[in-house]
């Protein structure tokens, strides 16, 4: 081997990672060449094939023949194969392969399942200790299952789909119910490997590198959590954060957090609250943000039906079709506090610091409004109850103009100089109204996705 370190080139004694065919044969008939590394042979076949939706448990196999020097594979099953099925080659290195049959029976884990961010580094350390072919030249990939205390499997394999596979292999050789566990793995998280790591029941999936984006959306749907990027102490949520211990933020319990979601969106052309923000839709995003702050959530709409991923109560307006007014009447009618935070479903870029800061001014005021450099912005300000009577008497005439109501509450403005302090580009402020504004949301770098709803 040659070796370039800083423009100098030596040579180096090392070995490279073996591929080694297995010639797949069930019931007669053959299946599948899989690509993998040459150990334990029995565990990737067994796990394939689960995986799959072949078989369930350890009694489905009538005869089980292996060959480790030849890779050929020779497995009788119950029960017959369907006469047709697709193959499909995957995103996993060594050109892995699943088929659609029977491949989604997902198992969903207990909701109550959660793993400290303590228990993720400290099992990803034991890993890499047991990593010893990876340590050792660098071209294996290596996965664990763990029950949030200790590694109950492990296994490495040139591909990563392969290690889900051998794991899952393990487990039933041994008895090993996955249900609920941690997986922990060293190589990028494929949307294959999490429709394998949700046909196993996994509740949590811990990577060193990144996710892909149907990887993501396949663990927000299944209620897997995914942490990425876990270097040292930090790592970066991409889905499901409910599944995390994460140390409590205290939420307001005196303000409710209200979503309006009744536009009918006519500068867009289609529904922009579902419109995918780096994969998920806008009001999730905008829900995130809401219900980190808020201990009591409302999204206001005509039409819940459309949003029943997000996991709040949803409330009609009083005085339909009168706007963004009717739709602060309604949250106001039905909260249970005396104040509401307003803001839209379009306002992906939510200020979680600026508006705790604006439900922190106390005033007499029947509203609390920020100053932006485009004015005022009522769709991301605090009212108050007393606000009822007026809004009432403004939408009983078919008056529906919130600037209008403004002009004749009692209304307390707070200056741009002071929201810059937290906001200092008002990032906060922004909505997406036209295909304009959307790519120019879409085309910035994308941040953290934590804690992020998806239908």
């Amino acid at each position: 081997m040659l070796k370039y370190d800083k423009g100098i080139t030596s040579g180096i004694a090392d070995e490279c990672p073996i591929e080694f065919p297995i010639r797949l044969t069930v019931n007669g008939r053959y299946l599948a060449t899989l690509v993998a590394s040459p150990h334990e042979i029995r565990f990737l076949v067994a796990g394939f094939l689960r995986t799959q939706g072949f078989v369930r448990e350890i009694a489905d196999f009538m005869s089980f023949g292996v060959c480790d020097e030849s890779g050929e594979a020779s497995i009788r099953i119950r029960g017959e194969l369907p006469e047709r099925l697709t193959p499909v080659l995957t995103s996993g290195c060594g050109a892995g392969i699943s088929f659609s049959f029977n491949a989604g029976a997902p198992k969903r884990a207990d909701r109550h399942i959660r793993f400290t961010p303590e228990a993720i580094f400290a099992l990803m350390r034991d890993m890499a200790q047991l990593s010893e072919r990876y340590g050792r030249h660098g071209g294996i990939h290596s996965a664990a299952v763990s029950d949030g205390t200790t590694i109950l499997l492990h296994a490495e394999d040139l591909g990563r789909h392969n290690t889900i596979d051998r794991l899952a292999g393990q487990a039933l050789f041994k008895s090993i119910n996955l249900e609920g566990t941690l997986l922990l793995t060293s190589g990028r998280v494929s949307s294959e490997m999490a429709t394998k790591a949700a046909s196993l029941g996994v509740a949590l999936i811990a990577s060193r590198t990144s996710p892909t984006d149907l990887a993501v959306r396949i663990c927000t749907e299944q209620g897997i959590g995914l942490v990425a990027y876990v270097r040292g102490e930090s790592f970066r949520v991409a889905a499901s954060p409910e599944r995390l211990a994460l140390p409590e933020k205290q939420r307001l319990t005196d303000v409710t957090g209200v979503i309006l979601a009744g536009g009918v969106s006519s500068r867009m052309g289609q529904n922009k609250a579902l419109m995918e923000i780096n994969g998920v839709p806008m009001i999730s995003v905008v829900y995130r943000a809401v219900a980190e702050l808020f201990e009591e959530v409302l999204l206001v709409t005509n039409a819940p039906e459309l949003y029943d991923f997000i996991p709040c109560r949803k409330i009609a307006d009083i005085y339909p079709a009168m706007g963004p007014l009717g739709g602060i009447h309604a949250a106001l009618s039905h909260c249970s506090t005396e104040r509401v935070f307003i803001t839209a479903c379009d306002m992906p870029e939510l200020d979680v610091p600026l508006i705790r800061e604006l439900c922190s001014i106390r005033c007499s005021a029947d509203v609390v409004i920020p100053e932006t450099p485009g004015g005022l912005e009522p769709l991301h300000g605090v009212y108050d109850k007393s606000c009822l009577p007026k809004m009432e008497k403004m939408l009983g005439a078919g008056e529906r103009r919130v600037l209008s109501f403004l002009e004749m509450a009692e209304a307390r403005l707070v200056p741009r100089g002071r929201i810059a302090l937290t906001n200092p580009n008002f990032s906060s402020f922004i909505n997406i109204n036209t295909p304009e504004d959307f790519q120019r949301v879409v085309q910035q770098p994308p941040e953290t996705p934590e804690g992020i709803v998806t239908p």
